[in-house]
């Protein structure tokens, strides 16, 4: 089978240990999946195994036409602007035969937006997100003031900072707590790097979806100072609609409300994915 030249995307990824100096790996960070026109990439030089037009490959490229790339592609840029390919050869290939039409291209690029990063996650690490019981169980709390009982169930003698105690006390109703599904914590830097540790964390600008942890960081220089990167607030995602975001926070103004946001709003850190 012979192949077509294609202006087809190929999205990519990148990994530090790939790089031969501290240099190299810093200028390679890439904080989001890219996509690069295929005919940027160049195969890697003396691969150990041959891409062959096989029965199996005919089979790759009838699934790429009929459902895109689902597996993402590593490369390492080169010092004239291309692109050395690591891994997905096969792929590749069956990209360069499919040739791609404009609206495969067109919907590709729409899956690529930052907002649908969190559809990526969950193809790279299997994390479903969308959960109903966590939801419910924050909304029958709206209204209590003074957190009272989240703090003491955590386990403090009298009245702390509670937003985390709260989350955590609605995932122990749902028993997420005993399963590992979300942490027992009541600092919010301690949430935060629990997620990232497990790779279960997007970024602020993405769109998040229902049961999903939010996590902030105010820019507030008379109260909890300004942004530094570090979480000063959390509370369960409740629902997305029309680019707002509305949360269930308990200690907001020291009180169990529903309160929203717009989906990026500079102030949002960052989301916790469980996996439910």
């Amino acid at each position: 089978m012979a192949g077509r030249k294609s202006d087809f995307t190929l999205p990519t990824n990148t990994l530090d240990d790939l790089f031969s100096t501290q240099e190299e790996r810093d200028d390679a960070k890439l904080s989001k999946i890219r996509d690069i026109p295929l005919e940027l990439i160049d195969d890697f030089p003396d691969h150990p195994f041959k891409v062959r037009d096989d029965e199996d490959m005919i089979q790759l490229v009838e699934s790429v036409k009929e459902r895109g790339v689902i597996t993402l592609a590593t490369v390492r840029q080169k010092e004239d602007g291309r692109y050395e390919l690591i891994s997905g050869h096969r792929r590749k290939r069956a990209c360069e035969l499919a040739g791609f039409e404009a609206e495969q291209r067109e919907y590709l690029a729409e899956l690529l937006k930052d907002e649908n990063n969190y559809i990526w996650a969950a193809v790279l690490y299997g994390i479903r997100y969308s959960d109903d019981q966590i939801v419910t169980v924050a909304l029958s709390q709206v209204g209590n003031v003074g957190g009272e009982p989240y703090w003491s169930w955590y386990g403090f003698g009298s009245r702390v900072e509670w937003c985390a105690c709260f989350v955590s006390w609605c995932a122990d109703q749902c028993g997420y707590i005993d399963t590992g599904v979300v942490p027992k914590y009541a600092g919010c830097v301690n949430g935060v790097q629990w997620f990232k540790d497990r790779g279960q964390w997007i970024d602020g600008s993405a769109e998040p979806v229902p049961g999903m942890i939010i996590f902030f960081d105010w820019d507030n220089k008379g109260s909890s100072g300004p942004q530094d990167g570090q979480s000063d607030h959390t509370g369960i995602v409740q629902k997305v609609e029309n680019g707002i975001v509305y949360t269930v926070e308990g200690n907001s103004s020291d009180s169990c409300r529903i309160n929203q946001y717009s989906v990026g709003h500079y102030e949002i850190l960052g989301y916790g994915v469980p996996n439910y």
